[in-house]
This record gives structure tokens, sequence and C-alpha cells, in this order.
């Protein structure tokens, strides 16, 4: 077959919350939130490599295999078909066939380069998939004659995660819902980064549960979902301003769980950044002034940090998962 080999990559961006909201634990296990989303460019590429034989169903993909760049212990594996990529990958591709019975599709191999910390709190995962169904689109368009529909893609990255779909958007979002409801926000400027991992990582959702809990011993901890001051902070412009209003109701509970945090969030104020715990931990997101403040707080944390911590420098907003 002359497309052997044939590649369609896609890359998307990792995240930040600027406020994260979570009320009360409903009925049915999940939590309301209210979240601002910031997109920086810190991305994860997700190639689909073309093989020689063809599938008209069940799944399309071969084999999945990651190149992770950081030293970052990792408890799951994700060189296995429960990787978002390939899930997203068979997602897309199943919907097609809904839409065209019996289309021959040539196999594919999929390559996941992370750059995004792995259950850190910044959506790696997410991005992944996110990246992955923009790749498969234009996988489906080439060899199957036809696109799906941006809503589709739409409807399908929500079936995937809550935060696949900001994954996909980029930029400044509200998210309500789960996360996945999402409006646009105004912002103006940029806004440099540091992101620091503990060399760890956090269950999203033992994060949840053990906020429930500390809810129940500890009144003051409240829920917090008003986007007001965030969405103020944008539209100025102005880093500090912006700083003194972000705001994460999962903190307490990824302290509780990683006390090494404590630590380096000290690092960060002490070199002049605003540290918050990102998404349910345990990396810690550092905003900078700019980017020269950024440099020179990534100098000042790093040789503080122990083996197997990793630090980044990334700056946003950044546009959505895009075909490269």
């Amino acid at each position: 077959m002359d497309s052997f080999g044939e590649v369609f990559a896609a890359s998307a961006p990792a995240k930040v919350n600027l406020h994260l909201g979570v009320g009360e634990a409903r009925a049915d296990g999940y939590h309301d939130l209210v979240t601002v989303f910031q997109a920086v460019d810190q991305l994860d590429d997700v190639k689909l490599v073309v093989e020689a034989h063809t599938a008209t169903e069940g799944s399309v993909v071969n084999a999945i295999y990651t190149n992770l760049l950081m030293d970052i212990e990792v408890a799951e594996d994700l060189d296995t078909p429960s990787n978002l990529a390939w899930r997203a990958v068979d997602a897309a591709v199943n919907a097609f066939w809904a839409e065209h019975p019996g289309a021959a599709l040539p196999r594919i191999r999929i390559e996941v380069t992370k750059s995004i910390f792995v259950a850190g709190g910044m959506a790696g995962g997410s991005a992944d998939a996110a990246a992955a169904l923009v790749a498969a689109n234009a996988y489906l368009e080439r060899f199957g004659g036809s696109a799906l529909s941006d809503d589709r893609i739409l409807e399908i990255a929500k079936t995937l995660g809550a935060d696949v779909p900001f994954a996909l958007m980029g930029g400044n979002a509200l998210g309500t819902g789960r996360g996945d409801e999402l409006v646009e926000m105004l912002g103006r400027g940029e806004y440099w980064w540091l992101f620091i991992n503990p060399g760890t990582s956090i269950s999203t959702g033992k994060a949840f549960a053990l906020l429930d809990d500390m809810r129940h011993d500890n009144p003051a901890l409240v829920p917090h979902l008003d986007t007001t001051a965030v969405a103020q902070a944008l539209t100025s412009g102005n880093p500090a301003q912006l700083g003194a209003a972000l705001h994460n109701d999962l903190q307490p509970a990824a302290l509780k769980m990683r006390p090494q945090i404590t630590r380096i969030m000290a690092l960060a104020e002490a070199a002049g950044g605003r540290p918050i715990v990102s998404g349910s931990g345990p990396t810690i997101a550092v905003l900078c002034d700019d980017e020269q403040h950024a440099k020179r707080a990534y100098y000042a944390i790093n040789p503080h940090l122990s083996e197997g911590m990793d630090i980044l420098l990334a700056k946003g907003p950044a546009e959505g998962a895009t075909l490269l």
C-alpha cells in the first residue's frame, strides 16, 4: 500500500485552572464545577502512522508508543488500549463507521510524545485525547473521504473526559457542569508560568473524595463558585491582579495528600512568584510577572528541588489542539 508510513500529527496544550470551585458532591458522585481554564504552550504531540493492512470493524489501532520527556514516576501503564489517545482514535473511527458502515480504513500505530506532567493536574491525558481526535479526523478525511463535523468531535471529546473539550478549544474559558460546558473568556496580554512537579502523582478521584471528607470536619472549606475576580484580572492584563485572584478549592486536599508541596510553594513565594496547586495536583503552577521574572525564578528554585522533581516554563494563553 503506497500510503504505508503516512503520518497524521497534532499537538494539544496543557492547562492551568486559574479558578477551581468545587460544589458539594451530587447523588451520582460527581461534583458541579465552576472553573476558569487557561491553556499554556506546554504541548503533547500525537502521531498516527499508517500501517499496511486494513480494518472494517473493531479497532484500527495496532499499538501505541509513548515517549516521556521527563523523569516522573508513573503508576499506570501509558502504553495500553486504556490510553486516552487510543480511546479517542477508536471513538472517532467508530463514529465514522456508524455513518459509513463497512468502510475499509488502514490500521495505524499511535505515537505519543509527552512533555506535560502525567497525572499532574495539567490535563495531559486530555491533551493527548484532543490531539488524537484532530489527527484522527484528518486520517478519516484522507482515507474515508469524509471528516467528522466539529460538533461530532466535541460530543466525542465530552465522552472521553471533562477536560478534553477545553484541550480542543484552548485560550481562556469558563467551564461549568463537569467543567466541559465552555464559554470563551476575554483576556489581555500573556502570562508566564513555572510548573513544578514533586515527582509523584495524585488521583483526581481521591482528591475529590478527600475534599468531601475535609469539608465534613472543616465548615470553612465551602465551595468558591464566584469567578468575578479572575475575569476582571484577565481583562486587565495585569499578572499581579491575576495572581491575587487565583483560587483552587482542591488545594487543601492536595496539600494533605502530598505535604512536600508546601515546601515547593514556599520556594516559589521566596522567588516572588504566586503559586497555586494546578487542578487536583500535585503540580504547582507559579504565576510570574513576565518572561524575565519567570526565568529568574526558574534558576532560583531549580537548585533546591529534589531528585525526581521537574520544573517547566510556559506561557499562556495558548491555542487549542492543532494539526501539525
